[in-house]
């Protein structure tokens, strides 16, 4: 036995009649007095500091619930011991009938240091060996419902089986559990009572439970008429006693259960299982309770998984993948069925990295891991990046174009202007002349590539200034037409204008600058010359303009993509006609800010006929008053001074040949 440094406390324990023995929170022996050892056999030097091989296998969860049960109750408890009638071992091996008054060991502070049992020698006669042999096999079936109890997970399921297990082993004629919610109780379980009397409520304070949390107990007896007859357990015919034990859940009050007595009387033996099973159903519901929360948590991390618009795949630590969400089958083309229990279809990075990976479709994608470390898993996500790596590529080569754009006539510029101040004097007048006109040349071509560069960044930051309005489409057609008429002697062009063409709405100087953009590239793109036809008619309450030229057309596949930024026609070497690859972005863009639409088609014959029924087109156009003629003015690369206007021809040109060349389609609504 440890020290005990009250010489008086010390007296009281060595000269006790009763066993006393007392356990520390690892319950090893702490004390163990004299008449502990004439009762089991061991002396203190042999016992002190072990653990008590005393209790009986089946016996283990009885004595586990009572030091349980005596953690959880309140502070204030009037009682503050627990006493059962049990065996425990002698030294020699018999069982030793024995009534156990157990208590929570504390120290001046309040704080639990063990548990202390004094051990009272039971009289064996016949009728107290019955007892004991009838409470065993009680005790045996309430380990058998414990180890029940545990295998449900269902919070329901288990207040039944609890409720079933007190009616089994305290004989009572019905029962139930009520769970404390705020000021209310609420039956949520039952045996033996009318149906409609599931999920009846009662106030908690004015209650039976509410008297026995105020008492500070965990276990009450009630009788009396008067008593019963307000509750609404009176629904069961003669009824005369009430046993009720609280059931703690993370040391709180969670519930009651209620053994209601109309027959047999009630004894001590049948509170103590009640106390017992009380202890046991706080634990196998805070189970269940534990259960229903992580079920709850997983069915949401599920819900954010399949919600979420990145790709996710859950791998075990064997790198098979365990859980794959909708996005990425929709990522990846892989479906679920198909990917959980294989490999992840690319190499993840490792945990905290971050890697781009580009799937066999063509599909790149951003790709993040981490570890779960209490399980060994990684979680992968992974997302669509194709359009930011497209982009990333396409202003890489937008930088690598306009260097190219600008180098050449800023080369051009420089070489010129070193020649005319190093050689004034030995160049004749028609030499410097021509020097100065090349310069004023690439002058103009910097110019339109600084104009495209500014016109790009506001398309597509959406800020091109347009002024809708009603405007003469013929007259900005003859003075865009004009202007290109004398800068190439290997092209001619031609306009063919409906005699009942009606004024457009929109912008005419957004317009001008699309029709010119239109021919340039119908110049650019057939390097051989031929003729450009440019055409224009009503068509309801459109009016539809058309650019035709037999130049070297469009690829297959690319009469969309050409009016993206940063793209051109794939035929051929693109060096070969230069340019940055804004021109038809910018079309577009001020063509939709007008209202109206442009698209691309092959030159041929059928497609060009085509050209006057097919194609997108805008919404109608609201009905139109007159509006006065507004005047057109010249493709803005082209001095005003070289303009001529040339005639307009009402008739067909000659077609260019089959399957060569561009037919650009420009639908603006009516003005009239």
């Amino acid at each position: 036995m440890q020290p005990v440094h009250d010489p008086i406390a010390r007296a009281v324990i060595e000269s006790a009649a009763d066993a006393i023995v007392a356990v520390d929170h690892r319950y090893r022996v702490t004390v163990w007095n004299p008449a502990a050892e004439r009762m089991f056999g061991w002396s203190a030097a042999e016992m002190v500091g072990r653990v008590p091989p005393i209790v009986p296998g089946e016996l283990k969860a009885e004595h586990n619930a009572v030091q349980e049960r005596l953690l959880t109750r309140r502070n204030g408890d009037g009682a503050g011991q627990i006493s059962i009638a049990t065996r425990r071992f002698h030294r020699d091996g018999r069982l030793i009938d024995v009534r156990i008054d157990t208590s929570l060991l504390k120290d001046g502070a309040g704080t639990p240091l063990g548990w202390v049992g004094v051990y009272h020698p039971v009289e064996e006669d016949e009728v107290l060996r019955h007892h004991m042999a009838e409470r065993a096999r009680l005790v045996r079936r309430l380990n058998d419902i414990v180890a029940d109890l545990n295998t449900e997970l269902g919070l329901p399921e288990v207040l039944d089986r609890i409720t079933a297990a007190l009616i089994e082993l305290t004989g009572a004629d019905a029962g139930g559990f009520v769970r404390i919610e705020d000021d209310r109780l609420r039956l949520v379980s039952m045996h033996g009572l009318p149906d409609h009397m599931r999920g009846s409520g009662a106030d908690l304070r004015s209650s039976l439970v509410g008297e026995l949390l105020r008492s500070g107990k965990t276990v009450k007896l009630a009788s009396g008429e008067q008593r019963l007859g307000d509750l609404i357990w009176s629904e069961l015919p003669g009824l005369h006693t009430i046993a009720l034990g609280l059931s703690y859940l993370h040391n709180r009050p969670y519930g009651a259960l209620y053994a209601l007595f109309s027959g047999r009387k009630v004894g001590h033996t049948e509170l103590e299982l009640l106390e017992l099973l009380a202890g046991h159903a706080g634990v196998a519901v805070g189970n269940a309770v534990a259960y229903a929360e992580v079920v709850r948590q997983r069915a949401h991390e599920r819900a954010v998984i399949d919600a979420s618009a990145d790709g996710i795949a859950v791998l075990d630590r064997d790198g098979v993948v365990r859980q794959w969400n909708p996005a990425a089958h929709a990522l990846t083309g892989v479906p679920a069925k198909e990917a959980i229990g294989a490999a992840l279809i690319f190499d993840p990075p490792p945990p905290g990295e971050e890697l781009t990976v580009e799937l066999p479709s063509g599909v790149w994608l951003s790709v993040l891991a981490a570890e779960i470390e209490e399980t060994g898993e990684r979680v992968v996500d992974f997302r669509d990046v194709s359009e930011a790596k497209a982009l990333e590529e396409a202003k890489d080569l937008f930088l690598a174009t306009t260097s190219h754009e600008l180098r050449t006539p800023i080369t051009v510029v420089q070489g010129f202007s070193s020649t005319l101040v190093n050689r004034w004097d030995e160049l004749t007048d028609d030499a410097r002349r021509a020097a100065v006109a090349t310069i004023a040349e690439r002058a103009q071509s910097l110019g339109r590539l600084v104009e495209h560069l500014l016109l790009g960044s506001r398309a597509g930051a959406d800020e091109l200034p347009v002024t809708i309005e009603t405007f003469d489409l013929g007259r900005v057609l003859e003075g865009v037409v004009a202007g290109f008429r004398s800068l190439s002697p290997l092209h001619r062009v031609e306009l063919e204008v409906s005699p009942d063409l009606p004024p457009a709405r929109g912008d005419a100087m957004a317009t001008d600058i699309v029709l010119g953009q239109l021919l340039e590239n119908a110049f650019k793109y057939s390097p051989d010359g031929g003729t450009v036809l440019v055409r224009a008619w009503p068509d309801g309450g459109h009016v539809i303009v058309t650019v035709e030229d037999e130049g070297i057309g469009i690829a297959p596949g690319d009469h969309e993509r050409i009016f993206e930024r940063f793209v051109q026609g794939e035929a051929g070497d693109r060096r070969r006609f230069g340019g940055i690859g804004l021109g038809l972005y910018i079309v577009r863009r001020l063509t939709e800010a007008q209202g109206g639409a442009i698209s691309a088609h092959p030159a041929t014959s059928a497609l060009a006929e085509a050209a006057r029924s097919a194609g997108p087109r805008p919404a109608a156009a609201p009905d139109c008053a007159p509006a006065p003629a507004v005047g057109g003015r010249p493709y803005s690369g082209v001095p005003s001074g070289q303009v001529e206007a040339g005639p307009l021809r009402h008739g067909r040109a000659p077609r260019p040949g089959p399957g060569a060349g561009t037919c650009m389609r420009l639908v603006l609504d009516c003005g009239d």
